[in-house]
C-alpha cells in the first residue's frame, strides 16, 4: 500500500495546488493530511475545500484548533494571533466544522499519523530534536512502528531502537526496515523552515516501508503578495522565500 503525506500547507494555496497535483499523479491507495490547514497564508477556505475530498484520512493541527475554536490562543504572539482570528472570521461554516471534526491522531496497524508528538497529541508537542524524543521515557515503547508527524516544518527523522537509544536523520528517503521505531517528519507544504522554500510532501511504500520527500517549486511571490495585500503579517510572506 502507498500512502501519499503532507502537512502543514497554513492557507497556502499556490503550494497546496502543486503538492496536490505532484501527490495525485502517484496514484496512492490513500492520502493523509498531517494538519494546520490554516494560519499564516492568505486562502484559507480554499486550502480547506482542496483537502477535504482528497485525504483519506485528515488529522488536526494546532492552528487549525486555534481558528474552529477548540484551543485558546492568546499566549500566540501577536502576528500569529491576528493571522489565526483573521482565518478563524473567514471560514465557511462548512470548513469550521471540518476541522473541528478532526481527530489528534490516527494509527493504521503499524502506522501511525499525528500533528506533533503522538503522545497527548492534543498538547501539540514538539519533536524536533533528539532530546524531545528521549524526553518520551517510557512513552516510546507505545510508539507504532513508524509514526508521521508535521507541526515543526523540518524534514527530520528519528530512530529509536530498543534500548531507546534515539539516532536523528535527514535524508531524501528513510527507511524504515529493521526493528527499530522511526518517527518521521514529512516537512510543510505551505511553510517549510528547512532553509529549502520549495512545497514538501512524500509518499511511503508499506511494502518496500521506505518514505521517500518530494520538493517542488511553485509560484512563491503570489503567495507572499496575497499575504501582504490580505492586511497579514509580511514575515510570514518573506518567510516563504527562503524556506524559514
Amino acid at each position: 500500500m502507498r500512502y501519499g503525506i503532507f502537512s502543514d500547507v497554513h492557507g497556502n494555496l499556490e503550494a497546496l495546488d502543486v503538492a496536490l497535483t505532484w501527490l495525485l499523479e502517484q496514484r496512492c491507495d490513500a492520502y493523509v493530511f498531517l494538519g494546520d490547514a490554516v494560519g499564516y497564508g492568505a486562502n484559507p477556505n480554499e486550502v480547506c475545500d482542496r483537502i477535504r475530498p482528497i485525504a483519506d484520512v485528515a488529522i488536526i493541527g494546532n492552528h487549525d484548533a486555534a481558528a474552529c475554536g477548540r484551543i485558546d490562543f492568546s499566549e500566540y504572539y501577536d502576528a500569529a494571533k491576528h493571522a489565526l482570528q483573521w482565518s478563524a472570521d473567514k471560514l465557511t461554516p462548512e470548513n469550521r466544522a471540518w476541522l473541528a471534526g478532526l481527530p489528534f491522531k490516527v494509527r493504521h496497524g503499524d502506522l501511525e499519523f499525528s500533528h506533533g508528538s503522538p503522545v497527548h497529541p492534543e498538547a501539540f508537542d514538539y519533536l524536533f530534536a533528539p532530546e524531545q524524543v528521549e524526553a518520551l521515557g517510557g512513552q516510546l515503547a507505545d510508539l507504532a512502528q513508524v509514526t508521521f508527524i508535521g507541526h515543526s516544518h523540518l524534514t527530520i527523522s528519528f530512530y529509536v531502537d530498543e534500548a531507546a537509544v534515539v539516532t536523528p536523520l535527514i535524508a531524501d528517503a528513510i527507511d524504515c526496515n529493521g526493528s527499530q521505531k522511526t518517527i518521521i517528519t514529512v516537512g510543510s507544504v505551505g511553510q517549510p523552515r528547512d532553509r529549502d522554500p520549495r512545497a514538501c510532501c512524500g509518499v511511503y511504500d508499506t511494502d518496500a516501508k521506505v518514505f521517500t520527500f518530494q520538493r517542488m517549486s511553485y509560484d512563491v511571490l503570489t503567495a507572499r503578495r496575497k499575504i501582504i495585500e490580505a492586511g497579514l503579517a509580511p514575515v510570514f510572506g518573506e518567510r516563504l522565500l527562503v524556506g524559514m
